[in-house]
């Protein structure tokens, strides 16, 4: 029986077209499927960083990364573990409130850090910059008071100390 576990790989790529469909294709030829992928540019602009979540086996996960230190356009690929990164989230959750429901929803958002971004017709957007965890915990209490729709943005990463991620 496999084990499965939660990963989270940090992969440096040149900054081409078609680099990210050869990234996802490797992972799913080894029948992992992506939990959440983000994107972005580096400071240089002829890099961009993957930050890829992923649950699986941890032995084909090693061969997933091996896979992708072998791609042409893989600069470096390796996994994380949250002892020497940060890593975070942010979701934008819109709820609709009621006058009561409006003063309960304000303590909670004080207690997860959130901040309101919109109010319009009785719907709050809210946002949240947190750990998976945090936002999971927030989202469920929103769910209790009409959560009508939610954005998160993946898991961003970045290596503690010196080390670069």
């Amino acid at each position: 029986m496999k084990t499965t576990d939660t990963h989270t790989l940090s992969i440096l790529v040149a900054n081409k077209p078609g680099v990210l469909v050869r990234v996802a294709l490797t992972f799913a030829r080894r029948g992992y499927n992506i939990d959440s992928l983000v994107v972005s540019a580096t400071h240089n602009p002829k890099f961009s960083r993957m930050t890829v979540t992923a649950k699986g086996d941890p032995a084909t996960l090693e061969q997933i990364i091996k896979q992708l230190n072998k791609l042409v356009d893989v600069i470096h690929a390796s996994e994380h573990d949250t002892f020497s990164a940060v890593d975070m989230e942010m979701s934008l959750l819109k709820v609709k409130v009621t006058a009561t429901s409006k003063t309960i929803i304000a303590k909670y958002m004080k207690e997860y850090h959130a901040k309101l971004v919109d109010e319009t017709d009785n719907i709050l957007i809210i946002a949240q910059i947190g750990s998976t965890e945090e936002l999971n915990s927030f989202e469920n209490i929103l769910s209790k008071y009409g959560l009508v729709e939610l954005v998160r943005s993946g898991k961003l990463l970045m290596m503690k100390g010196k080390e670069t991620t």
